[in-house]
């Protein structure tokens, strides 16, 4: 199965699949990489998810809302690339945790930077003529979400900038500015994190099915704990109220190691057991379990959700 997430890698790196495993009959565990969604295979039941890029923050500016943006975005599971002139200023980014620091100019630091349907660009330099350059920049790429901090007056001449130089009213409005949600935000803590609020409200508006993080990604490509047993766990469907959505991934490796999560809790303690189980037992290879959070059973576990879910377990050959 190793060689099925090492093809999905590669693909990745290229442009969102579609991927396809098999839920019912002999077939059942097999899994596809497919141009299309698929509702059947053969009269079977299958689970079909859109599987995209892994999720980039580009931040424009290493100054000190950056730095709170920076450690937010690391928690929140972004790839984060951070772009400022000044070296002492990058190396606060460094230090703070970015993936990848570029310290250059920002519109020469910008044509390294493709941008695509999962890239998320922060604009919150130290002066609009900064922004201008940058947001000039930005615009001619693909992206998920442009935001751009700044006074209204300062926004105003940044806009009147841009359309000077024939950038469509279109693609100006597009930008979200003033960046950030209402919540009375202060300090570059808040600040930040209103940023990122608006950023996870758009991100939910456009989400996948899948949901694979870099680590995640890695192991089971067979890059790390090759020596290990695993169990990945997905959930597939979802009835009433529950923690996470449709996608959403684990990682239970035979020592007890857990990547992410599926919710937490009683429910996912349910399903780490029956991971550990199905490599103790060397089977099954794959199975479905429900997991019962409708109220009487959630009350009895002392959990709050209420729903019902449908987890996916595949053992992971190398």
């Amino acid at each position: 199965m190793s060689a099925f997430y090492k093809e999905l890698s590669q693909r990745l790196e290229k442009e969102s699949c579609w991927a396809v495993t098999i839920l019912t009959g002999e077939n059942a565990g097999k899994k596809y990489i497919s141009e299309k969604p698929i509702d059947t295979i053969e009269e079977e039941r299958v689970f079909c998810e859109k599987v995209g890029n892994a999720e980039k923050l580009v931040i424009c500016g290493g100054g000190h809302v950056s730095m709170p943006i920076i450690k937010i975005g690391k928690m929140l599971g972004f790839q984060v690339t951070v772009l400022e002139d000044r070296p002492q200023f990058a190396n606060h980014a460094r230090i703070a945790g970015a993936d990848h620091v570029i310290c250059e100019e920002f519109t020469h630091a910008l044509s390294s930077i493709d941008g695509d349907a999962d890239t998320y660009f922060i604009i919150v330099t130290r002066g609009h003529r900064y922004d201008a350059l940058c947001l000039e920049e930005i615009l001619k790429k693909s992206r998920a979400y442009v935001g751009m901090m700044g006074s209204r007056r300062r926004v105003a001449i940044v806009k009147e900038n841009l359309k000077e130089k024939g950038i469509q009213t279109e693609q100006i409005d597009s930008v979200y500015t003033p960046i950030g949600l209402d919540i009375g935000a202060e300090t570059p803590e808040e600040i930040a994190i209103s940023i990122l609020a608006e950023v996870i409200q758009i991100k939910r508006k456009n989400s996948r099915a899948g949901i694979y993080s870099k680590e995640l990604l890695s192991i089971l490509c067979g890059e790390k704990y090759g020596e290990q047993k695993k169990v990945l766990a997905t959930i597939i469907s979802r009835k009433g109220s529950a923690p996470r959505g449709v996608g959403t991934k684990m990682l239970v490796l035979e020592d007890g190691t857990i990547i992410d999560t599926i919710g937490g809790g009683c429910a996912e303690s349910d399903v780490i057991a029956k991971a550990l189980l199905m490599m103790r037992r060397e089977e099954p290879y794959f199975q479905i379990c429900t997991v019962d959070m409708s109220m009487e059973a959630a009350e009895e576990e002392g959990m709050v959700c209420g729903g019902r879910l449908e987890v996916m377990l595949e053992r992971v050959k190398d």
